[in-house]
């Protein structure tokens, strides 16, 4: 699957542990239908699923993902996204090198990074990255070992030190934020509990997607 920058519109996070209202499949496919652009699979944190159960989940996901024809990317386990064959991994500060994942994995996978400074962001620059994940923007409940929020100007710090490089902000991003973040610099935003906790994924997805047209 070829990646644009374009995929990162609205690209979604999601693991089991971050559903309350629905299941995992029936969030994701409402975000599907609602136009979502990425979608990246994080199984991780209390209550997550491992094992077998982890790999059925990502492939039903998987599954969904090439049915809307968007990437399906893996967090923080490049063994599961090489087994099924993703379209790509994530990998934060504290996981293995983008130089070594990089020899580990096909010519065309994806290798997004995670920056919370404009120094992280530099050094993904540099080693390669497809495309960075920076924040997070705002507070975020999402992680429990959130760094400090970097608020809009550190995406035009981020934006004006890493060239062309594609950007994507994440942290707290609420459907209000989106073109304030945008005119920053950011090629889109990542979002969970925007979509995961919203009473119709589709409706809060086609909602954030408006902001691009």
């Amino acid at each position: 699957m070829m990646f644009t920058r374009k995929d990162l519109r609205v690209y979604f996070i999601m693991g089991s542990n971050n559903c309350d209202h629905y299941s995992p499949l029936t969030i994701l496919e409402g975000a599907l239908k609602g136009g979502v652009t990425m979608f990246q699979f994080r199984e991780k944190g209390m209550g997550a699923k491992t094992g077998v159960d982890k790999k059925q989940l990502a492939q039903d996901m998987q599954r969904l993902c090439r049915k809307y024809q968007v990437p399906f990317i893996v967090n923080d386990d490049l063994d599961l996204a090489l087994e099924i064959k993703a379209d790509g991994v994530h990998v934060g500060q504290e996981d293995a090198g983008i130089d070594k994942v990089k020899l580990l994995c096909p010519n065309d996978f994806l290798v997004g990074v995670s920056a919370t400074n404009e120094k992280e962001a530099v050094q993904a620059m540099k080693d390669g990255a497809d495309y960075i994940g920076v924040g997070p923007i705002f507070t975020t409940t999402s992680k429990s070992d959130a760094k400090e929020p970097i608020d809009i100007e550190g995406i035009i710090r981020i934006r004006s030190l890493v060239g062309n490089t594609p950007i994507v902000a994440i942290g707290g991003i609420k459907q209000k934020h989106v073109g304030s973040i945008i005119s920053a610099g950011a090629d889109g935003v990542s979002v969970i509990g925007a979509i995961t906790q919203a009473s119709s994924p589709e409706k809060a997805t086609k909602e954030l997607l408006s902001n691009f047209r």
